[in-house]
Order: C-alpha cells, then structure tokens, then sequence
C-alpha cells in the first residue's frame, strides 16, 4: 500500500518538464499570457493520471472515437473527458485493491486468502465507470425521447407563425429550457454550428450523431430530405410531430401493459404465501389436532 499511495502522489504532483513546459508557453504564440494559465489544471491532472494506462494498455482510434461517443451521448462534450474518464478508472482499479489490502492488514487476515477479493475491486474498477456511463447515457436517451414530442409541437407552432427553422429552434431552447434541458442544449449547440457557418445538414447530422435517440434521428433525415427537395418544412414536421406522438402515447400503453406482468413476481413471491397461510393455516391446525387425537386415542 505504500508504494501505491508513493505511485499516486508522483503522478499528481510531479514536476511539469523544461521541455513541456516551454511548448506550453509558446503555444498558439501567447508567451507571457499562457503563462498566467495554471499548469495543473483538471485537463493537464487528467492526462497525466491517463498516461500510465494508455503505456499499460494503448487504446486504439476506434475505442478512442467510440469513448467519445459514448460520452458526447451522456451530455460530457470536454475534449478531456475521455483523460477523465480513464484517468477515473486507473484511479479506481488502483484503490480498490489497495482498501482491500488495508483492511486485510489491519484485521490481521492471512493475505493468501486476499486474491479474490482483489481480483474482484481490480475488476470492479474497471467495469464500474463503463457501466455508470451506460446508465447516464440510457437516461439521457430516455429524457430527450420524452422531451422530443413537446419540443416539435413548439416547433409546428412556430414554423406556422412564420418563423424558420433555426430560429424556431431558438424558441424552442427558449421556451423549454427548464422543462427539457437536454434536448434544448442539443438545439443551441446546432444551431451555434450553423451561425459559424457549418452547412445545415451537416450540423443536423451531428446533432443525431451527439444524442444518439432514434426518433431524432428519424427527424434530422426528414429534415435534410425536405431542405434539400424545397418541400415545406413545417408540414413536414407537423406530420413527424403527430406521428411521434402516437408513438410515446403507444410506448405509454406499453409501459402501462408491463407494470401488470412485472407485478407477478411480487405478488409470487409475498402476497400469496401470506394469503396460503391466513386461509390454510387454522384448517392445517384442525387436522393435526385431530390426527394427533386419533394417534393418542
């Protein structure tokens, strides 16, 4: 446990090298003004905690492009958030090990039987961060799919009125900040990406690519079929708009037709042992009593 608390506190606190530390300075040509940025931000801390991991175990450019998919997913769009996360998880698969190593030192157990439980907190900091990302990543699908039919009803509405599309999206981020913040973030970074000047298609493109909800992307093809043919837009997501919410009125009545089924093991497992017992318990008491009596006479 020493060596891995002395291995920790190398790779957060180590001294930046003279090399590194003149490449930053003279980095996009700030000199003395990228010298008033603190080195040991949580981006550059990131990356070092990372680099072990990445020497241990390389990840190739499609992991490192599917990572950062994943994340963008769950609402993470720092280019460092991949450093994060695995620096994250190179944290946890060393201190797992090392509490199960303390607490077998200080209860005085023999270590030899230490190998499984280590074997399970190295596992368990490896797999834990992926399987909370997959959670946040599920959730936040889930909240924009809700959020998706209200957001188009806005929409209709203020295509009709006159407005267009993007700033009809504008109203929509407006107007349902509070209600649906995730999928209001996804229509003001889209359209902060047209206003830069990237093509619509392209910035609708990756608005699917970032929350990665079908019935969105459903959209964004619509969408782009009908700016690129010059059909009416807003008729066009009116009928999206109608068709979408006959869907989350069907996924209700879904949801609605599972509780029933999912109600089963409960009632099983809880309710009828109790209702066996209240109702066949005095006739079980009965017929002993008058075995037991047959048995004496």
């Amino acid at each position: 446990p020493i060596f891995i608390v002395m291995a920790i506190y190398w790779l957060l606190f180590r001294p930046v090298s003279a090399t590194a530390q003149r490449l930053y300075d003279l980095d996009d040509g700030r000199g003395a003004a990228a010298q008033s940025i603190e080195p040991n931000t949580m981006e550059s801390l990131a990356a070092r905690m990372a680099e072990p991991i990445n020497r241990l175990v390389p990840p190739s450019a499609k992991d490192v492009k599917k990572l950062q998919k994943k994340l963008m997913q769950a609402g993470f769009r720092s280019p460092s958030a991949p450093a994060v996360f695995r620096a994250t998880q190179f944290t946890l698969m060393l201190v797992l090990p090392a509490i199960v190593l303390v607490g077998y030192s200080l209860s005085a157990q023999p270590m030899s039987e230490a190998l499984l439980p280590l074997i399970g907190a190295f596992a368990t900091g490896f797999l834990k961060p992926r399987f909370i990302l997959n959670r946040l990543v599920a959730k936040r699908k889930l909240r924009i799919t809700w959020g998706l039919a209200d957001a188009l009803d806005l929409m209709v509405i203020t295509m009709e009125a006159g407005l267009g599309l993007n700033a009809a999206m504008l109203k929509v981020c407006d107007e349902l900040k509070t209600v649906h913040p995730d999928i209001c973030k996804e229509f003001e970074i889209a359209n902060l990406e047209i206003r830069v000047g990237r093509e619509r298609s392209e910035a609708l493109r990756n608005l699917a690519d970032r929350s990665g909800v079908e019935d969105l992307n459903s959209l964004v093809g619509m969408l782009i079929q009908a700016d690129k043919f010059g059909t009416s837009i807003a008729r066009a997501v009116r009928v999206y708009s109608d068709s979408l919410r006959t869907k989350r009125r069907q996924r209700a009545e879904q949801a609605a037709q599972k509780a029933a089924f999912k109600l089963l093991l409960p009632l099983g497992a809880l309710l009828f042992p109790t209702m066996f017992i209240i109702i066949l318990g005095p006739a079980l008491l009965n017929i002993s009593d008058m075995l037991g009596g047959g048995l004496t006479f």
